[in-house]
């Protein structure tokens, strides 16, 4: 979001602050993801079918997709900003970043949404 609105509204100097501090935000989100990872394999231990391996399979997607395109392009960018450089590599990496960062987005909200299923039967059962 910060990346969008910051393109379409924002300075260069606007650009280059949010591009350089997004790596920073990373201090707080990847043990979150990972917390939340955790959570989920430990209240699914021993469960299979259905649901279950759907959340593990995105999970695995979104995981892979963040450690293979979300990083280095955050890295990536912030290191073009910082330097001033917008140029046709920069543009098609941010491309391929905001692509990423919405299927990421999907795939966390899907298993949020089966999280709540799940969590709404096991209510209803007791």
């Amino acid at each position: 979001m910060s990346t969008a609105l910051s393109e379409a509204f924002g300075s260069t100097a606007t650009v280059v602050a949010v591009k350089t501090l997004i790596p920073w935000g990373f201090l707080i989100l990847i043990p979150a993801m990972a917390a939340t990872g955790g959570s989920g394999f430990r209240l699914a231990r021993g469960r299979t079918g259905g649901k279950i391996d759907a959340k593990r399979k995105r999970m695995i997607a979104v995981a892979a997709n963040g450690i293979l395109i979300l990083l280095p392009s955050a890295f990536f960018l912030a290191a073009r900003a910082a330097s001033d450089t917008f140029d046709t590599a920069f543009y098609a990496i941010q491309a391929i970043e905001l692509v990423a960062g919405a299927v990421n987005i999907t795939l966390l909200g899907l298993n949020m949404h089966d999280g709540f299923a799940m969590t709404r039967r096991r209510k209803a059962r007791r």
